[in-house]
């Protein structure tokens, strides 16, 4: 029985951890594209040669041609610019929009039955991208957001009260960007509400960190952007839709009256399976989180209306 196959486009930083992480997991082969030549077939070779010391079997193969990753189940894109200190996400509009209009149709080409899951920023314009040029059902196309950003929640709340992260629950909504809505209320540490371990002041403290999280590490490295974390976050997207777990994972999903909105991508929790996006899940929000919502909501809306398709 022939293994999975994931193909990767972008051999960037991202796209090489993710590449690692898959044939780490056995989770499936690996095809790493890039249109810069000799680097996805380097990244390639260089993570092939560690096959023997992780005891895995599948294998990468670096490409600069889409139609070698035809027949592919998934495809997680992280083509495109990544941001510089000072620069926000929605500035790599229009340099990612044109990048991303060339990977949908070679997406669609190749493998027109794919799940396919953007990284690229920003990321939920990129999204609502892929899915009109694509013309693939909005099910199979989604973005990683909050998985990320909900990651990035439960570190600084684990730092803070000195708990394993894997302890604590939290959840963020929203657009992928300032404008994000992490949900406190909706967080605990194994059961025991965040409101119940932590003032007022601590919390909205570690709300602004995560929210400004991506910058601090831009703002740290100085020439790059987060690609350890985003890679790990996707690679857990993508392996709900190969093994097809129905995980519960707040991502960047397609809504048609879902918390008020119609005709954008934006952070909300949704099952993951073979299918993509199987199921979409409401959380009951108060008055403050609705305006919180409500505010991500016109910044997306007002991002997509800058995309000429």
């Amino acid at each position: 029985m022939a293994r999975p196959r994931i193909s990767l486009i972008g051999a960037g930083n991202i796209g090489g951890v993710q590449a690692q992480l898959i044939v780490q997991k056995q989770l499936a082969d690996v095809v790493l594209f890039d249109v810069v030549e000799g680097l996805p077939q380097g990244k390639a070779l260089d993570i092939n040669h560690a096959l023997d010391a992780w005891g895995t079997s599948c294998t990468v193969t670096g490409t600069n041609s889409y139609e070698d990753t035809a027949g592919s189940d998934v495809y997680i894109v992280t083509a495109g610019l990544a941001r510089k200190p000072g620069m926000s996400r929605d500035d790599l509009l229009s340099t990612n929009l044109g990048i991303m209009r060339q990977v949908a149709e070679g997406i669609r080409k190749a493998s027109p039955d794919a799940v396919v899951i953007v990284v690229s920023n920003p990321l939920d314009a990129m999204v609502y991208a892929m899915k009109e040029i694509s013309g693939f059902p909005p099910q199979r196309v989604f973005g990683q957001a909050g998985v990320l950003d909900s990651a990035r929640f439960k570190f600084f709340v684990a730092e803070a009260l000195g708990v394993a992260p894997r302890d604590v629950v939290a959840i963020v909504l929203g657009g992928h960007g300032d404008t994000m809505v992490p949900l406190p209320r909706h967080c605990s540490v194994n059961g025991v509400p965040l409101t119940e371990l932590m003032d007022k002041a601590a919390i909205d403290a570690i709300v602004e960190r995560v929210q400004g999280a991506g910058g601090e590490v831009v703002g740290l490295l100085k020439t790059g952007s987060a690609f350890v974390s985003p890679a790990a976050a996707s690679v857990a997207m993508a392996e709900s839709v190969i093994l097809d777990q129905k995980r519960v994972l707040p991502c960047a999903a397609w809504l048609d009256g879902e918390y008020g909105a119609s005709g954008v991508y934006m952070g909300v929790p949704v099952q993951i399976g073979a299918g993509g996006v199987e199921r979409i899940f409401e959380i009951e929000l108060d008055a403050s989180e609705k305006k919180l919502m409500q505010a991500s909501l016109a910044h997306v809306e007002k991002l997509i209306s800058g995309i000429e398709l």
